[in-house]
């Protein structure tokens, strides 16, 4: 989960390190740290807190170092101390490290390393049994040093005796690395490298890489030289950055009409749904009599939409599992069950373990992530690309709503191929899910009656959001959103079950956002919300509603453009994203970084 990037080359290194370590704050950012070699030294600067308290300790060194390291940290192993963060030295090595060791305690013992060791974390050690086995050969070493650990790691090493030159490996942990006419680089995420080079590839595991000015070997554990896969990035540095906005968040939220629009336009043909040019064969769906959506947090919300709309519209049943608890329930999976997981970054490590149990059952997987190369990419019988380009807040939106994207393709496609929807049919879904853009553009033009909502949530310290069918999914996720980046504590609950508990939570003025765009249920959404303001709640009121009836059942009323019931969710997402961004603006929050949070989960 920790940001990590190395650079050697023609050029300073310090600067290009920092500024990439500042692209990778979003990963993990508790701490953070550079290591430069230069002349046969090696100079460590390491502090807690953001990357710009870390530049400001730099400024005193001298920028000629041409090769160097560094980290964000997210901290798994050991507190948030200027000793545990990275990167750390011992002896003649010095190492950053992504990933947990799982014998690090046993490591310490068999070894003696325990002299060696000043923080408390699983990576020092590492460094300790590396310097152990340094006798002037570090391939050798770096040999020795991966045979004895148990975990998941992405390792950058550089010896304080070989000048210019940075070693790289990984297990699990993601690792990218490209070469360009300024040096080498490598990196956890793209966005480190991208101002360099849309060429990259990803680092095989259990592969050394050997970073010099020049460029990039790699060997694999036998000796044997490599040649990856160069795969290219469909983004620029621009991508990247802030355009003017407050916050990436905000961006985010105004670009998902064209992340959507890139998703879903190439796999249109004559009006229909075509993976052709994904390689998913018809056969998936044919064969399929259930489906498993796996998935964390907002992907598998994204997945719960998905799971609406296929089994309202197919009558196929769906699952959808935390895929934290997937492989430790002894799931039933069989030859039968096609498995969809979902990732952002495409390395969610939980995500990738109930991938690889999911296949050893027999299951075909489908994967649906918008990172080329990624591990869950690659493991995955067939993968669904989303182009949302990078997103950078922590808080997810444009990936959110192209995975949702992605689930009505699959649940159109699988109608037609099972013969369940008519060929017109499936015209007029994707006549609407091609208008989804549309409807976004069009949400966002509330967006000044939306944020006139967060003046009163702020104040709060509890918040509710409230809805039926597809709109409690809904819920679930705009809970999420409030939670992470305001910090006020919210829930969701089914609007119908408040009478069976919940509705004592319900107290004069505390913000309750109900959802009532589902036509089906949308009387006793109305009853519902008349309970929860009969006991003195403030009602936001999200409906298509040209005029509410009634206006003592709300406080304020966010109109939605008119829609078919199972496409209300992507006008629904915008708004809910929009109360969670402006509440925490209006607390003075750093929107994209959340406390405690990191971006991409590579860590069980």
């Amino acid at each position: 989960m920790c940001g990590i990037i190395g650079f050697t080359g023609k050029k300073a290194a310090r600067d290009i390190i920092l500024n990439g370590l500042e692209r990778l704050e979003y990963r993990g950012y508790d701490s953070a740290g550079v290591a430069l070699l230069e002349d046969g030294k090696i100079s460590v600067k390491k502090r807690t807190g953001k990357v710009a308290e870390l530049k400001g300790l730099c400024q005193s060194e001298e920028n000629t170092a041409t090769c160097g390291i560094g980290h964000t940290r997210w901290a798994t192993h050991g507190g948030v101390t200027d000793a545990n963060a990275h990167p750390h030295r011992c002896g003649q090595v010095v190492l950053i490290h992504n990933g947990i060791i799982e014998n690090y305690r046993e490591l310490v013992r068999e070894y003696s390393l325990q002299d060696k060791l000043v923080s408390e974390t699983d990576s020092e050690v590492v460094a300790a049994l590396l310097d152990t086995f340094y006798e002037g050969d570090p391939i050798k070493a770096i040999k020795k040093t991966i045979k004895a650990l148990s975990g998941a790691f992405a390792l950058c090493i550089m010896f304080q005796d070989i000048p210019g030159k940075i070693f790289a490996i990984r297990n699990v942990s993601p690792m990218i690395a490209t070469s360009c006419a300024d040096g080498s680089i490598i990196a956890s995420d793209l966005t480190a490298v991208v101002e360099f080079s849309k060429e990259y590839f990803v680092v095989p595991e259990y592969h050394i890489l050997t970073l010099t000015e020049d460029g990039i070997d790699v060997m694999d554990m036998k000796g044997n030289e490599v040649k990856p896969e160069i795969l290219s990035v469909n983004w620029d540095v621009a991508s990247a950055q802030k355009g003017g906005y407050p916050f990436f968040m905000l961006k985010e939220i105004y670009e998902q009409p064209d992340a959507i629009r890139n998703t879903v336009s190439p796999r249109v043909s004559n009006g229909l749904p075509d993976f052709t040019t994904d390689g998913i064969d018809d056969e998936v769906f044919k064969n399929c009599k259930r489906v498993v959506v796996v998935a964390c947090g907002t992907a598998m919300h994204a997945g719960m939409v998905g799971k609406h709309v296929i089994e309202d519209k197919l009558r196929v049943p769906v699952q959808v599992e935390i895929a934290s608890e997937f492989r430790y329930k002894n799931p039933i999976i069989d030859e039968e069950t096609l498995t969809i997981v979902l990732s952002q970054s495409g390395e969610t490590i939980d995500t990738l373990e109930a991938l690889k149990l999911a296949k050893a059952n027999g299951s075909k997987v489908i994967s649906i992530v918008n990172v080329k190369g990624s591990t869950i990419a690659r493991e995955s019988d067939y993968v669904l690309y989303t182009h949302a380009g990078p997103e950078i807040a922590v808080a997810s939106t444009k990936a959110y709503t192209v995975q949702v994207a992605a689930m009505y393709l699959i649940a159109c496609k699988m109608g037609l191929v099972k013969g369940i929807l008519e060929e017109s049919e499936a015209r007029q879904f994707m006549t609407k899910l091609i208008n989804a853009p549309n409807i976004i553009e069009e949400t966002l033009e509330n967006a000044n009656n939306i944020k006139r909502v967060a003046n009163h949530i702020k104040m709060a310290p509890d918040a509710f959001f409230i809805g039926r069918g597809l709109d409690y999914t809904m819920s679930l996720e705009a809970a999420l959103k409030l939670k992470e980046i305001s910090y006020v504590h919210a829930e969701a609950y089914a609007a119908g079950e408040l009478k069976h508990g919940t509705i004592a939570l319900i107290t004069e003025n505390v913000p309750v956002i109900a959802l009532a765009t589902q036509e089906d249920v949308y009387g006793k959404v109305i009853s519902n919300i008349r309970e929860v303001k009969a006991r003195g709640a403030y009602v936001v009121l999200v409906s298509m509603d040209d005029e509410v009836n009634d206006p003592a059942i709300c406080d304020k009323h966010i109109k939605l453009p008119k829609l078919d019931k199972e496409f209300t969710a992507f006008a629904n997402a915008v708004v809910l994203q929009l109360i969670a961004y402006y509440t925490s603006e209006a607390k003075g929050l750093d929107v994209d970084k959340p406390r405690n949070l990191a971006k991409s989960v590579t860590v069980e």
